[in-house]
C-alpha cells in the first residue's frame, strides 16, 4: 500500500551580488581560491568570503533586498540515559516528532492518571494471567500503565512498534521486566500476526471455544486518527464471523482508544445520521461499549499527545481532527455471530452497492445490486415468506437493521442469478493486509 507524498523542493540559499563593481584585486580572489569552503563550515565560509569583498560591494548588497541566512538543521537532542521513564510532557517534542508520514496519524496518552485509568478499565480486578498484544502503544504511556497493574492480571505484554523514536522508549521496558516484549513489528500489517504465531508468541495461550469468552487473550490499540485507523478496525471486526487472526484463540476481547466521531459511526443507530458500513458490520458481530466515561477523557490537551493548540502544526490539513476528543471502548464478539461463515464477501458486496443509495427506500435500491436483481423483492416479501420474516421495503437503505440487512443478503445468496465474482474494491489488498 503506498500514499502519494507531497514533495517540497530543498530549502536553498542564495547570496545576491552587485554587477556593477568588475574589478576584483587579485590578491582577493587568490584568497578566496586557496580557501575552499567545507560542507561542515558553509555558514563560516559564507561570512569570510563576505568579510573580504570590497567595501563598495558589501554596501550595494546591504541596500539590495536582504540576504537571507542559511536555514540550519536543529542539532540532535541526545536522548535521556533513563528511557525507562518517559520524559516530561513538555519535553516530548525533543524525542517524539508530530509531523511527516509515520507521525501526523498517531495519537498517545500523555497523562500517567489518564493512562493508569485506562489500563484499569481495560483489563479491571478479577482478571487473570492475561497475555495483551498491544499495537500502536506510541511512546508507552499506556504500556506502562498496564505494567503497573497487579502482576497476577498480565502474564505478558506483547509491543506492536515500528516507529524508532517510539522504540528508543519502549525497548527500556523489556530490558527491566520480563513480562514485556517488544517487537518492531507494524501493528496494520497482516504478516505480522503470522508472525507470532510462527515465532512462538502465542503457544501459551490457551484456545477456548467459540460458546465461551476467551479471559486469556486481549487485543488493545490506540487507532491511528486517519483512515488506516478505521480500516484497521473494520477488517479486525470482519475477522469474527470466519474465527480468523486472533480469533482463532476464541472470542476475545478488543479494546481502543479512538477518535469519538469513529465512535459514532460504530455506534450509529438506524435513526442516526452517522450510520454507515462501518455502523452494520461492528454491530453484527460484536457487543461494545465505553470502557471509561468519555467525560473523564475531556478536554484532549489534558490527556494526549501531540498538544491540538500547538501552532507548529494546528492548521495543517492533515492535522485538522487533533484536538478532537477521544473514547476507550471494549469489543466483544458475539457468540451467535448474524454474519455466517463464508458469507463476509456477499455481505462487503451488497453493503457496497446498496449504502450508495442511502437515502432510497429498498424498493427501489435492490434493482441496482446486479441486472435482474429486482426480483429479490419476492425473496423478501413473496407470499411464501412468513409474515414475522417479511422486510419492510420502504425502508431507506441508511434506516435498515441488522437483520433487514441479513435478509436482503440471504435473499442475495439463495438467488440463482447472483453474480459469482463479486469485486472487493477494499483500498487495501487482503493479501498483505489485515
Amino acid at each position: 500500500m503506498s500514499f502519494p507524498f507531497l514533495l517540497q523542493r530543498p530549502f536553498s540559499t542564495s547570496i545576491r551580488r552587485s554587477y556593477r563593481i568588475k574589478n576584483i584585486p587579485e590578491d582577493i580572489v587568490a584568497k578566496a581560491l586557496t580557501t575552499q569552503p567545507t560542507r561542515r563550515d558553509r555558514s563560516e565560509d559564507i561570512q569570510s568570503i563576505e568579510d573580504i569583498k570590497p567595501e563598495a560591494e558589501l554596501q550595494s548588497i546591504s541596500t539590495s533586498k536582504a540576504v537571507r541566512k542559511p536555514k540550519t538543521r536543529k542539532a540532535n537532542i541526545p536522548l535521556p540515559i533513563n528511557r525507562f521513564d518517559l520524559p516530561p510532557r513538555s519535553k516530548w517534542r525533543n524525542y517524539f516528532p508530530t509531523s511527516g508520514m509515520a507521525f501526523k496519524s498517531r495519537i498517545s496518552i500523555a497523562n500517567p492518571e489518564t493512562a493508569a485509568l485506562v489500563a484499569e478499565s481495560f483489563v479491571p480486578s478479577g482478571s487473570r494471567d492475561k497475555v495483551i498484544i498491544e499495537a500502536y502503544p506510541g511512546p508507552g504511556a499506556l504500556t506502562r500503565a498496564l505494567m503497573q497493574l497487579p502482576k497476577e492480571r498480565i502474564r505478558k505484554i506483547i509491543v506492536l512498534e515500528d516507529v524508532e523514536q517510539y522504540l528508543n522508549f519502549l525497548n527500556p521496558l523489556q530490558e527491566a521486566d520480563p513480562r514485556v516484549q517488544v517487537l518492531p513489528m507494524n501493528g496494520f500489517s497482516w504478516d505480522t500476526y503470522h508472525q507470532l504465531d510462527v515465532q512462538g508468541f502465542l503457544d501459551d495461550v490457551e484456545n477456548i471455544p467459540w460458546n465461551q469468552s476467551n479471559p486469556y487473550l486481549h487485543f488493545i490499540s490506540h487507532l491511528p486518527m486517519d483512515v488506516l485507523g478505521e480500516q484497521l478496525l473494520a477488517q479486525l471486526l470482519r475477522c469474527a464471523p470466519e474465527q480468523s487472526w486472533l480469533f482463532k484463540h476464541g472470542r476475545i476481547p478488543m479494546s481502543y482508544l479512538m477518535h469519538d466521531w469513529v465512535w459514532d459511526r460504530i455506534s450509529a443507530s438506524t435513526e442516526d445520521p452517522a450510520r454507515c458500513k462501518l455502523s452494520v458490520i461492528a454491530q453484527a458481530v460484536s457487543e461494545f461499549s465505553h470502557a471509561i466515561e468519555p467525560r473523564l477523557l475531556v478536554p484532549y490537551n489534558n490527556h494526549f499527545y501531540p498538544d491540538a493548540t500547538n501552532p507548529a502544526y494546528s492548521s495543517k490539513t492533515e492535522n485538522r481532527r487533533r484536538g478532537t476528543p477521544f473514547v476507550a471502548g471494549t469489543f466483544r464478539p458475539l457468540e451467535h455471530q448474524i454474519i455466517q461463515s463464508g458469507m463476509l464477501d456477499k455481505w462487503d458486496y451488497c453493503l457496497r452497492k446498496l449504502f450508495v443509495l442511502k437515502s432510497t427506500p429498498l424498493k427501489n435500491a435492490v434493482g441496482h445490486l446486479a441486472p435482474g436483481s429486482d426480483v429479490l423483492k419476492s425473496y423478501l416479501t413473496g407470499d411464501d415468506v412468513p409474515l414475522h420474516q417479511r422486510t419492510d421495503m420502504k425502508k431507506t437503505i441508511k434506516k435498515m437493521s441488522v437483520e433487514d440487512w441479513a435478509a436482503v443478503v440471504g435473499a442475495f445468496d439463495r438467488w440463482p442469478f447472483a453474480p459469482e465474482e463479486l469485486l472487493i474494491t477494499d483500498s487495501f489488498s487482503r493479501d498483505d493486509r489485515i
